[in-house]
């Protein structure tokens, strides 16, 4: 029960003071952010199974496409782990690093514009 005089919630919100019409508003442009591509790179150290279980755990690749990525890389030089934001792509880059030295792996990865 409110008392009389006592203010409401419904007196206590107001419309926000924006000083023009709303139809003559106009709407902000949303820009979408840059992607960037997340190449994973070929060495002769870092066994297969390794570089599939980082594709799978920090990428989130399904095992086929584990597979698939890591030959890609094997055979070309390099392939493509995922297309992700700057900071996505860098903390991805840089767990998958720390994983790798941490198991003494030269495991490297490149980030260049989508």
């Amino acid at each position: 029960m409110v008392e009389r005089g006592a203010k409401t919630m419904g007196d206590m919100i107001s419309p926000p003071d924006s000083g023009t019409d709303l139809k003559t508003k106009q709407r902000e442009e949303v820009k979408e952010p840059e992607m960037y591509k997340v190449l994973l790179l070929n060495d002769d150290f870092t066994p297969k199974e390794f570089v599939v279980e980082i594709l799978m755990t920090i990428f989130h690749k399904n095992r086929s496409t584990a597979w698939k990525t890591m030959l890609t890389a094997h055979q070309t030089g390099h392939s493509v782990a995922g297309v992700y934001t700057y900071d996505i792509a860098i903390t991805k880059v840089n767990e998958s690093r720390k994983k790798a030295k941490e198991e003494g792996y030269p495991l490297q990865f490149r980030i260049e514009g989508a």
